[in-house]
């Protein structure tokens, strides 16, 4: 009785083994449809991740670009102030020259 039932079950499962190895109307088998769905799967996550990828490398273009026209605009900044504090110290030495003159001919009255 026992060879009987174990009989019987391996005999299912060979027949559910069988009929998994049925052809498709293409004449694929389950393991070529399978193949082929994991294909397309990897096909499908390998373009999002380019994607992806493509737009990062835009984004890091685009901070590139910011900070390359920052750093442009903040030397001319740096020039414009340097230009602007020679012109004030070249003022404060003319009005230093101005006051020691005038100092030399309070002397020479006094």
């Amino acid at each position: 009785m026992k060879a009987t039932i174990t009989n019987t079950l391996l005999a299912s499962a060979m027949l559910l083994a069988l009929a998994g190895c049925a052809r498709d109307d293409e004449g694929k088998g389950p393991a070529e449809r399978v193949g082929k769905a994991l294909d397309q799967a990897t096909a499908g996550v390998t373009d999002s991740v380019k994607n992806e990828i493509a737009r990062a490398d835009d984004a890091v273009d685009y901070a590139r670009a910011k900070v390359g026209n920052a750093t442009q605009e903040a030397s001319r900044g740096l020039e414009r102030a340097t230009e602007k504090m020679g012109q004030s110290v070249e003022r404060a030495g003319q009005a230093i020259q101005e006051n020691a003159g005038k100092d030399k001919d309070k002397d020479k009255e006094g």
